[in-house]
């Protein structure tokens, strides 16, 4: 593949989400209405009965994070056609922001190893290609706000992870959290920082987490109701491979997903594989949610992304396109429902095994700057060239 400058990249990202932005667009918006009617009840305050701090009482099924509909609330004084446009145009420049800090994640990851950038540039596009389609999905044609910002949030402590910044890694999940609970399967991420930094990181996360939802549990009769609503076990489920056939969310699957997700994050983090919690708390969520909606794939891209440009150093990314294809296309091409939920089974199975237990080597310097769980990464299909200067080594922007 011919040299790619240090923008062009880019501007060909820039173009592939125009394009879907373009197409999306027109028929999008599909749950955006959730995110107004929370902003508006939010906002409301004492001036509605079920407004306020008694949103999540009396709208159990308003799943989002007060984070979101406190953004969302922001686009409600313009009229509504042009408040969703403007609010899908910003979620889908997110999307954009992600691929950049991921790109810079994985070039302070590997900051003094001399890696070639080139490389990682051509990493980023590759596999971008394969993310944009589906943050369209989640951003545009669903308008999912809560999902959107919980994404960038968790991208942004992966940045601040890298960078060895307790404290931002720390309030980044915690906003994250704050915008979609689910965001909780992430939390393994802290452990990747170095032992001494755990108590910062973790009480910056706990405090901004009890600040936004501690109000809402202390204000409010029945603060759990939301926790309480359920949504029916889809045919595609991959729920109903594992046996689960109960018409409804069983009152034990929503903490099976959270055990889970946590479990494997912290076994990737054990094992020196922390670029693939974010990949393995998504699995979590699609292997174990009685619903299959298209959105629930974009958090498994960006742990793709993650994976393929942080945790390894191969020129391709296969893991973004293999899930977007097996995730995503088979939707289009594949009419059975119960065929549909084998396929989710086998990608987790065999995306899980892979990032946990598949043979990687690392040939980072010694005397690199260095996370826990460093031994992540493979230089196999690498070219090796050196891109630092002698001295006080100097991360590019790839």
């Amino acid at each position: 593949m011919p040299a790619i400058s240090q923008r062009v990249h880019l501007v060909l990202l820039a173009a592939w989400t125009t394009l879907w932005f373009a197409v999306v667009q027109p028929h999008g918006g599909f749950s955006w209405h959730y995110l107004r009617t929370g902003g508006e009840l939010l906002y409301a305050g004492t001036g509605r009965p079920d407004g306020g701090l008694a949103l999540y009482a009396h709208h159990p099924e308003l799943q989002m994070g007060p984070v979101s509909f406190l953004t969302a609330g922001l686009f409600n004084p313009f009229p509504e056609p042009v408040g969703q446009f403007l609010a899908a145009a910003l979620m889908s420049l997110l999307g954009l922001v992600i691929l950049v800090v991921a790109g810079r994640s994985a070039a302070w990851r590997f900051l003094g190893t001399g890696t070639n950038h080139q490389r990682l540039r051509q990493r980023v596009l590759i596999a971008g290609l394969a993310f944009i389609p589906m943050w369209i999905e989640v951003s545009v044609r669903f308008g999912h706000l809560d999902d959107v910002l919980a994404l960038f949030f968790t991208a942004l402590a992966v940045h601040s992870l890298t960078r060895g910044n307790a404290a931002a890694t720390g309030v980044f999940l915690a906003l994250a959290m704050d915008s979609k609970p689910t965001a909780l399967v992430f939390l393994p991420l802290l452990l990747a920082l170095p032992r001494g930094q755990w108590l910062r990181a973790g009480l910056w996360c706990a405090g901004l987490v009890a600040v936004a939802w501690l109000p809402f549990f202390l204000g409010s009769p029945q603060p759990f109701a939301a926790a309480e609503f359920t949504i029916p076990n889809q045919p595609a489920s991959a729920l109903r491979w594992l046996g689960v056939d109960d018409p409804q969310t069983p009152p034990w699957d929503r903490p099976a997903q959270a055990a889970v997700g946590l479990a494997l994050g912290c076994v990737a983090v054990r094992r020196g594989r922390w670029p693939a919690v974010v990949l393995l708390g998504a699995n979590a969520r699609i292997v174990l949610d009685p619903s299959v909606y298209t959105y629930y794939t974009a958090s498994v891209l960006l742990g793709t992304l993650l994976w393929d440009v942080i945790g390894q150093r191969r020129l391709v990314p296969w893991w973004s396109w293999i899930a977007l294809i097996t995730l995503y296309g088979t939707v289009f091409v594949v009419p059975d429902d119960a065929t549909r939920g084998l396929i989710r089974l086998a990608f987790v199975v065999a995306s899980t095994a892979y990032v946990l237990f598949w043979p990687v080597r690392d040939r980072r310097r010694r005397h690199s700057p260095s996370l826990r769980g460093g031994r992540a990464g493979s230089d196999d299909t690498l070219d090796v060239t050196k891109c630092t200067t002698p001295g006080k080594p100097k991360a590019p922007s790839p």
